[in-house]
């Protein structure tokens, strides 16, 4: 094992001399794969010696890829993951069967590859997109989840050709890098669409579906709308699920509570049965399985996580118009009596959007992330009194937390969110 001084070392190299979009924002975005094909032809192009699905999409797209992931674990299968941001730890990053890549894999990486890096220059994430895939076929995976970081036609990810490509529900995010309409929006995530590999859209929505069906058409891509013939009816111990008409899943029970998974289920679900034809063995115990038990089986941290019962604490790292949207909903279903919102958010998106979404009735407290992009608190604090929403400002988010478990009652609620980076540095997450 390297000691803990070198690893720190390599991932201050890595975060210093890589660009980085989660700390810096589209400083480090590049339009182009150039660098990510250099990368993988100087490691034996390791992306064509494992099996892949590539998922894409504004929400859900990290809880649908761990999902996949844990349903292909119960199956049997020895099953990568790459997901970003991380949360705690670099090595979320890369996962085979919920086990982190070790720190050993990373050091001895970056030490090999250090020559080569200098001269590509590559970002931090096409960094660790390379990284990932030599990961996955030196450890010889069955198959591997993928998912894409920055919407799809341009993203590093982008040089696999999958068994099967996923795209979740398109929204608002990520506009000056992705366009400011959902066609092209969703433009840039059907850019993951392959010649001839099935593709499968989570809903069916009316302002983006031509662009799929006309890529998938160009393309001989088998296309399925997993809305159209999966249905969920919610019952007391869970969905039942229907496809095509007929029950397949009695009492399916989501293990992420958050009630957007119904949107995020359908996809899931139609992967399943895509493999299924691909002659892939997933029984109907392991879909159950999968899907119960996602958070232990990948360690999925930050989707509608409960960090303590009195008053009730819950993170989410929902940041866009959509994903807060179906926050709020679920707040609104989870009884409380009064309701304490701590939220920070970055400073390259639209905020008056979320903020207009956010309870009036909640007390306020605005924080930010150790990060560059953060927002500043009080300009924050600022936007938010423009949207009539009213708090103080305590910067340190875990500082925000105790400031307001002290004062709340057993029977309040207590939210803490706006940006993933935020809740990456609760505690006790």
């Amino acid at each position: 094992m390297p000691s803990a001084d070198r690893y720190q070392e390599v991932l201050d190299y890595l975060y210093q001399a890589l660009p980085m979009y989660q700390r810096i924002g589209a400083a480090a975005y590049k339009d182009t794969l150039d660098n990510t094909i250099r990368l993988c032809e100087a490691l034996g192009n390791p992306e064509r010696k494992f099996k892949s699905i590539h998922i894409a999409g504004t929400n859900g797209k990290g809880s649908t890829s761990h999902m996949l992931a844990a349903i292909l674990q119960s199956a049997g299968y020895r099953t990568g993951l790459y997901t970003s941001p991380h949360l705690k730890s670099f090595t979320e990053r890369i996962r085979i069967d919920g086990h982190e890549v070790s720190k050993k894999f990373v050091v001895d990486f970056v030490e090999e590859m250090k020559p080569t890096l200098d001269e590509i220059e590559p970002s931090f994430f096409e960094m660790t997109v390379g990284m990932a895939f030599d990961y996955f076929a030196q450890e010889q995976v069955d198959i591997a989840v993928i998912e894409v970081g920055l919407g799809g036609r341009l993203d590093s990810t982008n040089v696999i050709t999958p068994e099967l490509s996923l795209i979740t529900n398109i929204s608002f995010d990520h506009m000056a890098l992705l366009g400011n309409t959902l066609p092209k929006i969703a433009f840039e995530k059907a850019g993951i669409i392959k010649q001839g590999v099935p593709v499968i859209i989570s809903e069916r929505q009316e302002a983006v579906e031509d662009v799929f069906i006309t890529r998938a058409s160009h393309l001989h891509a088998d296309l399925t709308f997993a809305s159209d013939s999966v249905q969920l009816q919610e019952g007391s111990a869970g969905f039942d699920v229907y496809q095509n008409g007929s029950l397949w899943l009695e009492a399916l029970d989501p293990g992420l509570k958050g009630m957007y998974q119904i949107h995020n289920l359908p996809g899931v679900l139609a992967a399943v049965t895509a493999l299924k034809q691909k002659n892939y063995r997933i029984s109907d115990a392991a879909v159950h399985t999968g899907v119960k038990h996602v958070a232990s089986l990948t360690g999925l941290k930050g989707r509608w996580q409960v960090i303590n019962q009195q008053p009730l604490t819950v993170c989410d790292t929902g940041h866009n118009e959509a994903g807060i949207r179906e926050v709020v909903q679920q707040i609104g279903l989870t009884p409380h009596h009064r309701l304490h919102m701590i939220i920070g958010m970055v400073n390259d998106k639209d905020v008056s959007g979320v903020l207009g979404l956010l309870p009036r009735e909640a007390s306020y407290i605005f924080c930010q992330a150790n990060i560059p992009r953060a927002m500043d608190a009080v300009t924050l604090q600022h936007h938010a009194k423009e949207a009539g929403l009213s708090g103080k400002v305590i910067k340190d988010v875990n500082e925000a937390i105790r400031e307001v478990t002290s004062i709340a009652s057993a029977d309040d609620m207590i939210f803490v969110g706006g940006s993933t980076f935020v809740v990456a540095e609760v505690d006790n997450l």
